[in-house]
């Protein structure tokens, strides 16, 4: 069955759909890049919490758990309220919820309220994955889908690295309290206006997930525990373990495997990162162009799993230790779309939110279990048992992904 674009026509090349399309990516987009940006804003400035608030690093590190423990645990009751209240909704209420709180960070008289902040922070950061994939998997043509998905996670990406720089920046100016409320304001003030542009989010497409919403809500622990979805799941949890072996411990693995510089492996971090952020664009026309996704993760996680053991078994020098990292990246970020297509090929109708709830949880879980893990390797003097870990992380994935895609598409040919 040929998918139908938002203005009816079949392939949604028209000039009015693309631009409806180009608007609507432009509003989520920003909307997930001030989620990522405000997920560091505090880490940045923890060395004068620590001496404003007489505590320890732990301490400041138990208030970042809390934000990422309950928008684990609350991504999928968000996915589900998608599904029932419609995501343009959803969105804008956590984008308040996240703005509101990081103000009120700014405005905190002692350190243990920023614990409940956390908290409510988090509850906000839960809500914008199962709802931007919802808006975007319903209103976004279907030739430009993967593309969106990939502009999407870009400006994720950049909100992560613009924080750091605008939140030193303006506290050197003003203070980290004035610099807290500015930020804050100024997500409320874009809260307002993605309010009025309610109508742009919603478009044409609103019955019809209300109508979807109703056929599946009353069933969410039958679709969410389906085998597809659960390998889905699995996917998103072993691609978070080589993520944080391969993005967070990266620069401690290399110091100690390789004995350079902690400068020179920030570097590669960087190479990493900027690669990665290339490779999720080049992935999103990989993702619309070639619609056996599975195939293109393979690809992408197979390269990257290889230049993770390269890290592991050779002596390289830095340059070539730069170009694999960058190279790693760059695949790695390429999957990215697809990896979003395979989940959208999954998840039935109606029940978008919460899928994509449910399986971005998996990220959360894999950050959670994989840092101990790491950490004790490192430890113990087996640094290069990082890459390794990674490596096979994404060799386990590329089966997950490739029996998930097979599931998605009978799927949808029993859809269709």
């Amino acid at each position: 069955m040929t998918e139908m674009s938002i203005d009816g026509t079949a392939d949604g090349t028209a000039p009015a759909a693309i631009a409806r399309d180009v608007r609507l990516i432009g509003l989520i987009s920003a909307a997930h890049g001030m989620s990522h940006f405000y997920q560091l804003v505090l880490p940045p400035i923890f060395p004068l919490l620590t001496s404003v608030f007489g505590v320890g690093y732990a301490e400041l590190g138990v208030v970042t758990s809390l934000l990422y423990i309950a928008s684990g645990l609350m991504q999928t009751p968000a996915g589900i309220l998608v599904d029932r209240l419609g995501p343009a909704r959803v969105l804008i209420a956590g984008l308040g919820l996240f703005s509101g709180a990081v103000l009120l960070f700014g405005l905190v008289p002692g350190f243990w309220w920023l614990a409940p902040l956390a908290i409510l922070a988090g509850l906000g950061n839960s809500t914008f994955h199962p709802a931007d994939y919802a808006l975007m998997t319903a209103r976004i043509g279907a030739v430009r889908l993967g593309r969106a998905y990939s502009i999407h996670s870009l400006a994720g990406n950049i909100g992560w690295i613009a924080a750091p720089a605008s939140v030193l920046a303006l506290t050197a100016l003003l203070g980290w309290r004035a610099a807290l409320v500015i930020l804050g304001a100024s997500g409320l003030a874009f809260t307002l206006y993605l309010l009025s542009q309610f109508p742009v989010l919603i478009g044409n497409s609103a019955p019809h997930l209300e109508h979807s919403a109703g056929q599946t809500a009353a069933r969410p622990r039958g679709i969410l525990f389906s085998p597809a979805i659960l390998l889905c799941f699995a996917y998103f949890t072993l691609l978070s373990v080589a993520q944080v072996g391969l993005q967070t411990f990266l620069p401690s693995a290399l110091v100690a495997a390789f004995r350079i510089s902690i400068e020179s492996a920030n570097f590669m971090l960087t190479c990493f990162l900027v690669a990665a952020s290339l490779g999720v664009l080049a992935g999103g026309i990989a993702a619309d162009r070639f619609p056996r996704h599975e195939l293109v993760i393979g690809c992408g996680l197979a390269a990257a799993a290889v230049f993770s053991l390269v890290f592991a078994v050779a002596a390289l020098p830095s340059p070539l230790l730069a170009m694999s990292a960058a190279i790693a990246g760059f695949m790695m970020g390429g999957t990215m779309p697809a990896r979003d297509m395979l989940v959208r090929g999954a998840a039935p109708t109606g029940a978008t939110g919460k899928v994509f709830g449910f399986v971005y949880s998996g990220l959360d879980l894999g950050a959670a279990i994989a840092p101990p893990i790491l950490g004790l390797l490192l430890d113990r003097g087996m640094p290069r048992l990082v890459f390794v870990l990674a490596a096979a992380a994404l060799f386990i994935a590329i089966g997950s992904a490739a029996v998930a895609g097979g599931r998605g598409t009978r799927l949808a040919a029993a859809r269709s």
